[in-house]
């Protein structure tokens, strides 16, 4: 039983490792939809399913599940909406 639901968006963001110069991207999830990262139509596809695979991870506690949404920008980009359910 959700309860409520938290209104978040995926944000790809590249990290660079000062010490050892390492560089990868980090998926997190940000409350404010100008955070959100625009992705191309051949990519969000993909994004989703990498996200949607390890929501099992972020599932506990109250976190109920989540529910992903694709929305189309003004630019012809997608950005993923993530509805995370507690209960």
């Amino acid at each position: 039983m959700t309860v409520f639901a938290n209104e978040l968006y995926l944000t790809v963001l590249p990290m660079i490792h000062m010490d050892t110069g390492r560089t990868e991207q980090v998926l997190t999830l940000t409350p404010d939809r100008s955070s959100a990262s625009e992705f191309f139509p051949d990519e969000i596809d993909t994004f989703e399913s990498f996200f949607e695979q390890r929501t099992r991870y972020l599932i506990g506690g109250h976190v109920t599940g989540y529910t992903l949404t694709k929305e189309q920008t003004a630019r012809g980009l997608f950005i993923l909406r993530v509805t995370q359910h507690v209960g």
